[in-house]
């Protein structure tokens, strides 16, 4: 199983991606996975509030897993993206999902994290978006960011690629990480985050929550719509993508 799952107590489920080995980047079984468990979560009504985080010390998420082969339409019209349907709300979950992040989060990860509520952090979590360096269009990680932190920041996040990682200090600073911790705490604080939030009726924890989401939803949607379009216009070929990927400065600034 690539996802666990963990009743924490008073209506808190931790999720956990369990993919150490492959610094829990998400594969085609991962995605499905979490799509049903969202799903899933909609339906449990001793589940009031959930903690989203992921195995070991090294990562929270490195995105879509490079080993996945995702074969394209041939229309420049269609796109398709296992990695759309992997975040709560996308399968209509309205209950708050807290992000316990540590190690690197990077890429497709945003995915997850745009779709929280809010982000717990440790000092040493660091966040990054590979996507320019290796010749690709970050379209729905950016958008996502860009909702998430003022607008200079999320542009330097997506256009300086792998040269350039953030640190959990400077995401505290900006506001995309409301909570830093020691290393190792950060799942223990987003439990007791969530723990309280869980202890509050339920009917207005998640009117409160669609009302959040709805306060960007238009932004949002019209972004959604015209990301596909970019990245079959801006992607380059696979081969050339992952050409770049091998030839990769492992070097970076942290920031």
């Amino acid at each position: 199983m690539t996802v666990r799952t963990e009743a924490a107590g008073d209506g808190v489920t931790l999720v956990t991606l369990d993919r150490p080995e492959r610094h829990n980047a998400i594969d085609l079984a991962t995605a499905d996975r979490l799509h049903a468990l969202w799903r899933d979560l909609r339906r449990d009504d001793t589940v009031r509030a959930v903690v989203l985080t992921g195995a070991g010390e090294r990562a929270f998420c490195t995105g879509l897993d490079r080993a996945v082969d995702v074969p394209q339409p041939a229309s420049p019209y269609c796109l398709d993206d296992p990695l759309l349907t992997v975040g709560p709300k996308a399968a209509d979950l309205w209950k708050p999902v807290v992000a316990a992040v540590g190690g690197m989060a990077c890429g497709g990860a945003f995915y997850l994290l745009g779709e929280a509520e809010f982000v717990v952090a440790s000092e040493n979590a660091t966040f990054f978006d590979p996507h320019t360096s290796y010749g690709m269009v970050s379209a729905y990680e950016s958008l996502y960011m860009a909702q998430r932190m003022p607008f200079g920041e999320a542009a330097r996040l997506a256009l300086m690629g792998t040269a350039e990682r953030l640190s959990a200090r400077r995401a505290y600073e900006i506001g995309l990480v409301s909570e830093l911790t020691p290393p190792g705490e950060a799942v223990a604080a987003a439990l007791r985050a969530a723990a309280v939030i869980a202890s509050y009726p339920t009917e207005a924890v998640q009117g409160t929550v669609r009302a959040l989401w709805a306060a960007k939803e238009a932004a949002r949607e019209r972004a959604l719509a015209l990301a596909p379009h970019l990245i079959s216009l801006g992607n380059l070929p696979p081969d050339r993508q992952a050409g770049l990927f091998a030839a990769r400065d492992r070097e970076y600034r942290l920031r």
